[in-house]
């Protein structure tokens, strides 16, 4: 019997764009591997995608939005409503993942090693600077670096970001760790690999995540043992922190400025992370042998609903 499976994808965040595109690569892996699927956009009228899940009768359903209401619980929150098994992670976990505040609580409660921070108001980031430069500002509540700003030494830009700040106004302030771009992604129970990320952008941010030739993946990272084992064993353990299931991605620092072995810090975990032909996750897979159809199929066998 075909199983049948709508792919929703889309969506009213800033990240839009990403899930389009997460969402072609997967519907057509997911044809190629024998599913009948109903491609699903999603805008801002919630009824229609409802109507459109209920007249599709999907046995499950793949989740393909990114950012607000897309990965934060409320799509989640949805389907658990309608009865229909979905991919990625429940509703509590994608809630506690996607508020920066809450998930660095349960990282720190878990003993993962994250990075010195602080949430402000944009009253206060425009006063004063809430931590010793250089540091990172970031919106609390959104994904693929979208608003995130580094202020260091000389920078004059604080109260100029204060004012013009549109996002949640809890303003996450955190000490910027020197060093290198690490990832990790988690599928179920077993980390992948170790990806090093470098880009010639300031940082790794929007464009350098998804425009073609804007970062450049290093797959194994070039990393002493102790520590790409390390880095695979905090992903494990902050995937299991959140309460994650199916697939999900850790972004580490690695600060090896005084040399190897260095230290690691936990940054964020995505528990919707992205899909399009740059993206990581597809490539670590590959990487350890599993094509992108079987790791679609592999997640559609996964979905279910619940928290």
């Amino acid at each position: 019997m075909t199983t049948r499976v709508a792919v929703l994808h889309g969506g009213v965040s800033a990240e839009r764009e990403v899930s389009l595109a997460t969402g072609a690569q997967v519907i057509a892996a997911l044809r190629q591997g024998g599913f009948e699927v109903t491609a699903i956009e999603v805008g801002p009228d919630l009824g229609a995608a409802i109507s459109a899940l209920q007249a599709a009768k999907p046995d499950a359903v793949f989740n393909a939005l990114h950012g607000r209401f897309g990965e934060d619980g409320c799509i989640q929150g949805v389907l658990d409503w309608l009865g229909l098994p979905y991919t990625h992670s429940g509703l509590r976990a994608s809630a506690v993942a996607m508020d920066k505040e809450a998930a660095k609580a349960a990282f720190a409660a878990a003993g993962i090693p994250v990075a010195e921070s602080r949430v402000v108001s944009p009253e206060e980031l425009e006063a004063a600077d809430p931590l010793p430069r250089p540091y990172v500002v970031k919106p609390v509540n959104e994904g693929s670096s979208v608003g995130v700003e580094i202020l260091r030494d000389g920078d004059n830009r604080r109260a100029e970001i204060a004012r013009r700040w549109k996002f949640d106004r809890r303003i996450m302030a955190e000490a910027f760790i020197p060093g290198r771009e690490l990832t990790v992604a988690v599928m179920g129970d077993r980390p992948l690999e170790v990806t090093e990320i470098a880009t010639g952008n300031v940082f790794y941010d929007y464009e350098a995540k998804y425009a073609e030739g804007g970062s450049r993946h290093t797959l194994p990272a070039p990393l002493h043992p102790s520590v790409r084992e390390q880095a695979m064993a905090i992903a494990l353990r902050a995937h299991r922190a959140l309460g994650c299931r199916g697939v999900s991605r850790a972004d580490l620092r690695y600060d090896d400025t005084a040399g190897e072995p260095g230290r690691l810090f936990l940054l964020e975990v995505n528990t919707q992370p992205g899909m399009t032909r740059t993206s990581l996750v597809p490539e670590q897979a590959a990487h350890v042998g599993i094509p992108f159809p079987e790791l679609c199929a592999w997640m559609v066998r996964e979905a279910r609903h619940g928290p």
